[in-house]
């Protein structure tokens, strides 16, 4: 009880963070059909989001340590306010994707604060409750984010009033705790590429999670509504993969802490080939259309989209932190996020203009071919690829910021006795996997 109450001011400015900037994500795309924007518009709003992100993954940690971590959170919460009340002001589909720059800009700064002031916070002895009760808020965060676009409308000045005030409220809990500031965050040296010389494999996987949540995320509604989904109902298709999402952490957990992690890795990516492509087919439109089933086929299928690629960023993070020494984690997961975000940045474009070109289910076509291509990718990487160095638990990353492998640390990597070509190297491009 007494560590809930002393991370509680962090922990409900993280709800009020995702529920903020998390309903922007969808609530702009149904927004965007509602004002007549095209689908490459509507991909362009959402890539300019996650370009952002990256900058502000890259830039943030450098205006907390100048100000320090509460006037920084003000600042980035300030910024992202601006940008949502600013888009009924001049609906234009250019200038929203100009201002989801400093949205994505300013969740990225938001978290990068939060989790570093976590992080100082969680000693040893209690990193591990931290961290659950971090994930158990995270995933909280984007259930009510996805819920809350079914009470808006879309376009409305009021609906962009309601998610502005939202974000306005996470600055509260920081700027009323009695809680004290954290010592100003070490400066790292970042590394875009290095988990690339750690291990290929789980930078492509990576890549490809960020395919897959950015495009469902952001340019998804498109689908949901090409099928015959209401507001409401788009809200649902949403929710119930998060659901999924949240499901897959415990077998998934228990799967890769158990069975080599690039086989667990090739299962899940084919099963998200197979949902994406099971939502290309006329089965969708039609149990919609027809009622065939009591619980549209489409829901379940959203379910099985978040149970099979939810924990892909997870398994490629464990399996390339296998490689790693305990030092090297952090620039690891610095390039991990920036390798995802890269993903995200292009995806929605490219999903947009298969929407645009061909039809809504080629979103999930695209989506398929990725998973596919990781799938054949582990395969081969399954023969060629060396023995892992150390073995470290298996823990659900949200992409959040760069300080998070420092929240999260499993037990310490055990060195494994497989033979003289295993032990640990001066640098992590000699240990790849």
């Amino acid at each position: 009880m007494k560590l809930l109450i002393s991370l509680s001011a962090l922990l409900l400015s993280i709800i009020l963070v995702q529920m903020g900037i998390g309903s922007l994500r969808p609530f702009d795309t149904i927004s965007g059909q509602a004002l007549g924007f095209t689908a490459i518009e509507i991909g362009i709003i959402a890539s300019g989001h996650f370009a952002g992100f990256l900058l502000g993954c890259i830039f943030s940690p450098s205006l907390v340590t100048r100000v320090g971590h509460s006037r920084a959170f003000a600042v980035m919460a300030g910024i992202a306010v601006i940008s949502i009340i600013a888009h009924p002001l001049y609906p234009n589909a250019w200038f929203w994707a100009f201002i989801r720059i400093f949205a994505g800009f300013s969740v990225a700064g938001c978290y990068t604060l939060i989790e570093s002031w976590l992080q100082a916070k969680a000693t040893n002895e209690i990193r591990g409750r931290v961290f659950s009760l971090y994930r158990v808020v995270d995933l909280s965060g984007q259930l009510l984010a996805n819920a809350l676009i079914a009470t808006l409308t879309a376009g409305s000045f009021v609906a962009y009033n309601i998610i502005a005030i939202i974000m306005c409220l996470s600055i509260l809990p920081l700027a009323l705790t009695q809680s004290r500031e954290p010592a100003l965050p070490e400066q790292l040296s970042y590394q875009p590429f290095v988990a690339f010389r750690v291990s290929p494999l789980a930078s492509l996987g990576v890549a490809v999670a960020g395919l897959s949540t950015a495009t469902f995320g952001s340019v998804g509604p498109l689908f949901a509504s090409a099928v015959g989904l209401s507001i409401s109902q788009i809200a649902l298709f949403l929710v119930v993969s998060i659901i999924g999402g949240i499901v897959s952490q415990i077998p998934s957990g228990m799967l890769a802490d158990r069975l080599p992690r690039r086989v667990i890795l090739m299962t899940f990516s084919i099963m998200a080939t197979i949902v994406s492509l099971l939502l290309t087919t006329d089965l969708v439109y039609l149990d919609i259309a027809f009622g065939i089933t009591e619980v549209p086929v489409v829901f379940i299928l959203s379910f099985l989209f978040g149970f099979s690629t939810f924990p892909i960023y997870s398994i490629c993070a464990a399996h390339a932190s296998d490689f790693v020494r305990e030092t090297e984690l952090l620039a690891l997961s610095a390039s991990l996020i920036f390798i995802y975000a890269a993903g995200a940045i292009i995806s929605p474009l490219i999903a947009g203009l298969l929407i645009e070109k061909i039809a809504a289910w080629a979103m999930f076509t695209f989506i398929s071919a990725a998973h596919f291509l990781l799938m054949l990718y582990t395969i081969y990487r399954n023969f060629i690829g060396r023995t892992s160095l150390f073995t470290r638990a298996y823990a659900y990353l949200p992409r959040t910021s760069l300080f998070i492998a420092t929240i999260i640390r499993g037990r310490r990597g055990q060195p494994r006795s497989s033979g003289p070509s295993d032990h640990p190297s001066d640098h992590p491009s000699d240990h790849r996997d």
